[in-house]
């Protein structure tokens, strides 16, 4: 519990921060988002800040799955659960790819609309099928949205990523990454920087 509540308080800073950017982002764009899809884009930035979140352990070694592996593992699923997990997984990793990084698809084999139509219909699946079919509101809402919308989205985020230098040679996630590791002086001051206010854990605390 205690150490549930540190990585809470270790991010708390971050979150605000994304917070407002993504808001930010939302008004300057008059994009229709739900207050709803902002949490789930802010719990988006804040998973993938830890690099363990956003690349696994494979035999080829730590990597971003293809969005087709991640696909072909839902189709395979034993269950209904871990194909809602993988589909999810996939429209995440879609979403936040194309729109902090698209210009890394630009030289790939595959292309930032691939991404939007794989990372669309993940979240359209999830948002008709059974698992969450007598849910009322909420993350139906989300998934709806983002499957509807998700171009649009997907230019929140690249907003995002341009007034915060995301994508950029100071990448705030992997700043912040470094940070919570090593609670250097010198890369939390980078963080303030940037809007960020970091919060020493007591991992950190020598």
């Amino acid at each position: 519990m205690q150490q549930h509540q540190a990585k809470q308080l270790s991010q708390f800073g971050a979150r605000e921060y994304f917070q407002g950017a993504v808001k930010s982002a939302v008004i300057n764009q008059g994009f229709p988002a739900s207050d709803e899809s902002i949490v789930y884009l802010v719990n988006l930035l804040l998973a993938f800040i830890r690099s363990d979140k956003l690349f696994e352990s494979t035999s080829d070694g730590m990597m971003i799955k293809p969005l087709a592996i991640i696909y072909s593992e839902a189709l395979t699923a034993n269950s209904e659960c871990n194909r809602t997990q993988s589909l999810q997984r996939l429209g995440d990793i879609a979403l936040f790819i194309s729109g902090l990084y698209s210009k890394s698809l630009g030289r790939s084999l595959v292309d930032v609309d691939y991404y939007i139509a794989m990372g669309g219909n993940a979240y359209g699946y999830l948002a008709v099928c059974r698992r969450y079919l007598w849910v009322s509101g909420g993350i139906r809402i989300v998934f709806n949205e983002l499957s509807e919308k998700f171009a649009g989205y997907v230019e929140i985020l690249a907003e995002v990523g341009e007034t915060s230098n995301l994508s950029g040679n100071t990448d705030i996630l992997r700043l912040y990454e470094l940070w919570q590791y090593s609670g250097s002086e010198r890369l939390a001051k980078k963080l303030q920087a940037l809007g960020i206010r970091p919060v020493k854990t007591r991992r950190q605390t020598h």
